[in-house]
């Protein structure tokens, strides 16, 4: 069961997987980096909320950054990062599909501290961003491909493009790129015949 507080993450973890509270929990690798990015946003003025398992920062309910740990590094995660000027040009995408949240990525302590001033700006600059009311500018979902094979399981299954299309953008688009990954028609049909009932059942791929 996904952490309601917070706090529990800095020593516990998310509650997303079996290492939860175990010494195999990644949160334990970067507890130094993670801890201090903690005291970072706190430190700006941020409220500390726990959504999807993490620690969330968020400013008058809405979300401006949040703490994740990986085997290889752990982040800080800007939501709106793609608006963010990045002078330092220490901002990367979190995935090869990530159009509006930026990470920064960290391997070793130092590096936290040698960017402690940079990030606090960066997030100083994200409240003003959201103080702004700005929006990012994303990709519409009728500009993500249908894979063809999609499109014949749709038409033979007029329910089925039915609930799809009572589905939400996000949701939508999460299931468009998951069919289209694979290059092989076939394991493309796998997965959306794997996918199918979720969607009937109105629920997202991540759902």
């Amino acid at each position: 069961m996904m952490i309601t507080n917070p706090a529990d993450y800095f020593t516990s973890g998310c509650g997303r997987c079996a290492h939860f509270d175990t010494p195999l929990c990644k949160v334990h690798i970067w507890q130094k980096e993670l801890n201090l990015l903690r005291s970072i946003a706190l430190e700006c003025g941020l409220v500390e909320e726990a959504k999807w398992g993490h620690p969330v920062y968020t400013f008058e309910n809405h979300n401006v950054v949040m703490i994740g740990a990986f085997k290889d590094n752990c982040v800080l995660s800007f939501f709106k990062g793609a608006l963010l000027s990045d002078e330092q040009g220490i901002l990367t995408l979190p995935g090869e599909n990530s159009q509006v949240a930026r990470v920064v990525r960290f391997t070793d302590l130092q590096k936290v501290v040698e960017l402690k001033d940079d990030l606090t700006s960066y997030i100083y600059e994200a409240i003003e961003i959201e103080k702004a009311g700005l929006k990012p500018t994303v990709k519409s979902i009728e500009e993500y491909p249908i894979p063809e094979e999609f499109q014949q399981k749709m038409a033979e299954s007029p329910a089925l493009k039915s609930a799809f299309e009572k589905l939400t953008p996000g949701r939508q688009k999460g299931y468009l790129l998951h069919f289209s990954q694979p290059k092989q028609a076939q394991t493309r049909i796998s997965r959306i015949e794997k996918c199918a009932p979720k969607i009937l059942q109105g629920k997202g791929f991540y759902d």
